[in-house]
């Protein structure tokens, strides 16, 4: 399998034959809590002590270089949404017959402060003013800026291409505008699903007021598979509470981690895993959104020091690499009397959907396989009829396949259709 990433094999929410990437991002969220939960600060617990870091060893991923992601002095001064700074850029490889921005904007991170987040649009030469918006939100594994779409669609590097990303031209061609935002934000911050769900939201807004997209009064839908998902079913959650003044036509996710709970516990906490890399990934994303409780470092064995250097700044492949046949045993000080952590655990449940108590105001389409094995199908089953109760109109469907990565290939025409509906304005369907 690992042999499978390392080639660089890898989909469009499925739109290719190349599906590695989506079991890549589905394992990584299944993984999500485990060093996270492991690696928490101690609360009713007596660890050994600590083993010393090396001098210098930083929890941010190294900045990007290019000025147009650096926030600015004033950013405490603007609103959610109001764009920082705009440009244009050449179409990326196996794009066509549209125009390419990118747009810096404020957003908030998962403790409330200001960030300055990056959305890439991509506007279609041939559009009517104001038809649709469509935000996808991409599967991204990474801790790395240089592996986040909008550096990622343009590299030359073909570990870290974004081979399925031109399957967007199928919605480009019928005149929608696509956003694609940097959902992990500015620190690379995988695992935080909250966070990718805010910075959707943002970027959207940041997106409405950006006059050459011309999409001030469109009709918006959001998109996203697996990882992708977490961001797009939190951005449909946190709509009402957080962006009260959007207007959401409808959202389509699917295989969708919704409890990284019961995903960790799921996954085996001792035992070595090929993929264990993502789970640490995971751990060093939400150490950095929230430091004090989760202050990882502290509790790091000389291979989980050697692990989290290595892994500072990677994207996928390298993240399968180190981790692989690895376990949170090996990595933490003090192996599983870190598990019971009740801070750490707090942080992990609130960035899982299953346990938010909030429900969205638009439109649903959820797909996901019964049988998916790489994800808790009860969290889906059991939010899904949350939703219901709520009175949320709500399509599920659950698709003929045994798997995650064949359920994102047959769920997606589903999708489409779907939001195509939403922004023709025909009634949404229900099987609540």
């Amino acid at each position: 399998m690992l042999d499978y990433f390392r080639q660089g094999r890898g989909t469009l929410m499925g739109m290719s034959p190349m599906r590695a990437r989506i079991r890549t991002a589905s394992v990584g969220a299944i993984a999500i809590a485990l060093a996270a939960t492991s690696l928490g600060a101690s609360s009713g617990h007596a660890l050994p002590r600590p083993a010393p870091l090396a001098p210098g060893l930083a929890a941010l991923p190294t900045p990007l270089p290019d000025p147009f992601y650096r926030a600015p002095a004033n950013l405490d001064k603007k609103r959610n949404g109001d764009i920082l700074a705009a440009r244009s850029r050449s179409n990326p490889p196996g794009f066509f017959d549209v125009r390419t921005y990118q747009l810096s904007f404020r957003s908030s991170d998962s403790l409330g402060q200001p960030i300055a987040a990056v959305t890439t649009v991509m506007v279609p030469n041939r559009k009517m003013v104001n038809a649709p918006l469509l935000s996808f939100q991409h599967v991204v594994n990474a801790t790395g800026l240089q592996c986040a779409p909008s550096q990622a669609l343009w590299t030359t590097d073909p570990n870290l291409a974004i081979r399925e990303a031109p399957g967007l031209n199928v919605v480009l061609q019928r005149g929608w505008t696509v956003a694609i935002p940097d959902h992990l934000g500015p620190r690379s911050a995988y695992g935080a699903a909250r966070l990718g769900g805010q910075i959707t939201l943002d970027g959207i807004r940041a997106v409405q007021q950006f006059k050459p997209a011309a999409v001030q009064h469109s009709r918006v839908g959001l998109a996203g598979y697996s990882g992708g998902g977490m961001a797009t079913a939190w951005a449909a959650a946190l709509q009402p509470t957080y962006a009260k003044d959007l207007k959401i036509a409808g959202a389509a996710y699917g295989g969708v981690p919704m409890n990284l709970i019961k995903m960790a516990e799921g996954l085996g906490y001792a035992n070595p895993h090929p993929a264990f890399g993502l789970a640490f990934a995971a751990a060093i994303g939400l150490s950095r959104e929230y430091p004090a409780a989760l202050p990882m470092r502290r509790y790091l064995t000389p291979l989980g020091q050697q692990m989290y250097r290595e892994l500072r700044n990677a994207c996928t492949n390298d993240i399968l690499r180190v981790g692989a046949g690895h376990s949170a045993r090996q990595v933490a000080v003090g192996g599983r009397a870190l598990f019971d952590d009740p801070t750490g655990r707090h942080k992990v449940e609130e960035n899982s959907l299953a346990l938010y108590p909030g429900v969205p105001k638009t439109a649903i389409f959820e797909w996901h396989s019964p049988t998916d094995v790489l994800i808790p199908v009860s969290s889906i089953d059991s939010t899904n009829r949350r939703y219901c109760r709520a009175g949320v109109r709500l399509q599920s469907l659950l698709t003929p396949s045994p798997d995650h990565m064949s359920a994102a290939v047959i769920g997606i025409l589903p999708a489409l259709a779907f939001l195509q509906d939403r922004f023709d304005g025909r009634p949404a369907p229900s099987n609540c």
